[in-house]
């Protein structure tokens, strides 16, 4: 009649411990992976909704539904202001257009309590392309990160 092992032995108890590390080193780093990925594709949508939403202001701008100074570019003076809308002068009552629900939070900005639009770099009409700086108005936003993309560039340049 045949007996019934009780337990395990060592040596299986290690080769199946081998085993799970070998798994377990294997699965973190494609876990770490797909976070990074999951993370730059929030910031591609992101970035797309709020350069999409500056040129539309731009453009209501141009189109005369928007008053402009003569000295101002015809940009956003703040981020908030896209989401506050502004009123429109070709409008009997005056509505007002929105161009933004809200602003998207900078998914590679670590700190959660910091307002959203304050999580992005912003760069005035006025600045140089290769020196992004503040001004009196919001000619493109852009990641304040010094991490590097898995394309091999930097977020801030995205």
């Amino acid at each position: 009649m045949l007996q019934r092992r009780r337990g395990f032995t060592l040596i299986e108890l290690l080769v199946t411990a081998a085993i799970v590390a070998v798994l377990a080193g294997v699965a973190l780093p494609l876990a770490e992976l797909t976070v990074k990925r999951s993370r730059e594709n929030e910031l591609r949508v992101a970035l797309r909704e709020i350069r999409n939403a500056i040129d539309a202001y731009k453009q209501a701008v141009d189109d005369g539904r928007i008053a402009r100074k003569a000295d101002e570019s015809g940009y956003p003076p703040t981020l908030e202001v896209l989401v506050a809308g502004v009123e429109d002068q070709r409008s009997a009552k005056k509505t007002r257009i929105h161009f933004l629900r809200r602003i998207p939070r900078e998914p590679m900005h670590a700190d959660t309590s910091v307002d959203a639009a304050q999580t992005w770099g912003l760069r005035s009409y006025d600045s140089a392309p290769d020196d992004p700086r503040e001004g009196r108005d919001v000619f493109d936003v852009y990641s304040r990160s010094e991490r590097v993309g898995l394309n091999g560039i930097e977020y801030r340049q995205w």
